[in-house]
């Protein structure tokens, strides 16, 4: 049952709590932390996105979950909580790209894209008869020959990370990478490190089919999914070494 002092105060994305809170943008972020984990994390080479696509059934094909997207050509994301939410965002921030290729002939930096999706959320809580996305995104993106790692969140919030994740498992995800993450870590050993907090958040249950790798490249500047004989290879290792 609701406390007498909070009814009313979450029928309306625009309507204020007496302290402060908006209970709409709240409920979004749980939708968020409902959602399948996903992490992001920088090294020397760029930057490398991990989720876990939660296959629930083995009756459900897992090539089509997508929870990691290509923006353009330097810039990826990886997106937790509504699947339906992150496309229409997706799309969006594919749009802002190609008009600043148009507009300026250039490739966007993935700060100005970041700092656009959030303005375009944010929004979406200040108006009624709308509803704040339900979703969150790892930006990740090489700027100026130098890797970027961006997280939004339903509120418009956006902040710069060295190592995150988002969705259900993050609390865990945070653990290890508070403990173990090394900032002059190669790619190899940041998707390791990746796996294993991916390892800790579903508890141990592992399974390659259900894991999706991204890299951004920092000398080439280019963004690339992995094929899934890559990521199986990634995940044999990282079971070999132990840590599982």
């Amino acid at each position: 049952m609701q406390p007498q002092y909070q009814m009313g105060y979450d029928r309306a994305i625009t309507v204020f709590s007496p302290d402060g809170r908006l209970y709409q943008v709240e409920y979004a972020r749980e939708a968020v932390k409902r959602g399948t984990t996903a992490v992001g994390i920088k090294c020397t080479d760029g930057v490398v996105l991990i989720v876990d696509k939660r296959v629930a059934t083995r009756l459900l094909e897992p090539s089509s979950i997508e929870k990691i997207f290509k923006i353009d050509e330097h810039i990826g994301v990886a997106s937790s909580g509504l699947v339906g939410d992150a496309r229409a965002l997706v799309d969006r921030a594919r749009i802002e790209c190609q008009i600043n290729r148009v507009s300026y002939n250039e490739a966007i930096d993935v700060e100005t894209l970041a700092k656009k999706l959030c303005d375009h959320m944010q929004t979406y809580t200040m108006f009624g008869g709308a509803r704040p996305y339900g979703t969150a995104l790892l930006i990740a993106g090489v700027s100026d020959g130098t890797a970027r790692l961006f997280e939004t969140d339903p509120s418009g919030t956006l902040l710069e990370y060295k190592a995150t994740g988002i969705g259900t498992g993050r609390p865990a995800v945070m653990k290890v990478f508070e403990e173990e993450y090394n900032p002059d870590a190669g790619c190899k050993d940041a998707i390791l490190l990746g796996l294993k907090a991916l390892h800790a958040a579903t508890e141990g249950k592992f399974d390659v089919n259900a894991v999706e790798i991204g890299i951004v490249e920092q000398k080439t500047r280019t963004f690339r999914k992995m094929a899934k004989a890559e990521v199986a290879s990634f995940v044999e290792q990282f079971e070999h070494t132990g840590v599982a």
